[in-house]
Order: C-alpha cells, then sequence, then structure tokens
C-alpha cells in the first residue's frame, strides 16, 4: 500500500507571510496537525503544526507556572503581547525543514519517517509538489478499512 492511497488530497496550506492568528484558525478549521507553507511559486518551504504553536517561545510569552496555554489565550486586549500575536507571521515559527515522502513511498515508509523524526503527519510530494498529507489519522482510517474487510470475509479476528 502506497501513501497515495490512504493521504488526505483535500488540505488547507498556508504563506509563511499568513499571520500566526490565521494558521492556528485555518488549524482548528480543517481538523489538520499542520499547515504545508508554501511559497508564492507553490514550492514548499515548510510545516507549521500544532507543535509550533503550543512548544516553542518566539511568541514572546514565557509560559507560566500552571495552565500556560490557559493563560496565553487570556491575554488582555489591547496589550502589546496580543498584537505581537496578530503580527506574528508563520514562516517565523515553522519548521523549515519538512519531512516529506514521495508519492511512490510505501505505508511502511510513512510510519517510519514519522517513528525516526517524531512527526504526526507528513506531506506527500509529487513532481516537487505538495499533493497530499498523510497522517496518524489516515493511517489508523486505512487500518480501520483493512480490519473491517477481514472480518467481512471472516478472516479478522474477533475480541
Amino acid at each position: 500500500m502506497l501513501a497515495t492511497d490512504v493521504m488526505r488530497s483535500s488540505f488547507a496550506t498556508v504563506k509563511p507571510t499568513a499571520t500566526v492568528l490565521y494558521a492556528v484558525e485555518l488549524l482548528l478549521e480543517t481538523d489538520q496537525r499542520g499547515l504545508p507553507v508554501i511559497d508564492d511559486a507553490g514550492d514548499l518551504v515548510g510545516v507549521v503544526s500544532e507543535g509550533d504553536f503550543l512548544h516553542r517561545d518566539e511568541l514572546g510569552i514565557s509560559p507560566p507556572s500552571g495552565n500556560w496555554l490557559e493563560s496565553l489565550l487570556g491575554i488582555a486586549e489591547n496589550t502589546p503581547e496580543r498584537e505581537r500575536m496578530r503580527t506574528q507571521q508563520v514562516g517565523s515559527l515553522m519548521s523549515s525543514s519538512p519531512i516529506t515522502v514521495d508519492v511512490e513511498a510505501s505505508i511502511e515508509d510513512v510510519v517510519a519517517q514519522m517513528d525516526i523524526y517524531n512527526v504526526a503527519q507528513i506531506p506527500v510530494l509529487g513532481a516537487g509538489t505538495v499533493v497530499g498529507i498523510v497522517s496518524r489519522r489516515e493511517l489508523l482510517a486505512a487500518l480501520a478499512r483493512r480490519l473491517r474487510e477481514a472480518e467481512k470475509e471472516g478472516t479478522g479476528a474477533t475480541s
């Protein structure tokens, strides 16, 4: 089975000049784990993921003890911190050396890359262009399909 057999072929991308706020809202809207960052020529220049927002201090806000995410989200309007969040660009947060696989990659290759680099999703490239994304969700969906098929054929184990 190839990456193209399970990849998500409808996905959102973002430009490096997009604001962090826009990218966060896009992630929430699309239910993706990350966004391929595409330049004006359509080339992949990076990936910005949930972890890039949650585990970095580039936003200029030191995480307080306790629930820092709640504290971050509770930043008052009309403050320098809030303005910095509005104007910070994706290019300053993204991973600029994204892990990718080619359209000919097997599912085993995809899982191996996820394990080696500890990433939850990988862009799939065809002729240098992002043509899809494989995340753990797509892999789990493929597993569920295979298990259902095996069960229907009477070869699946029941628990």
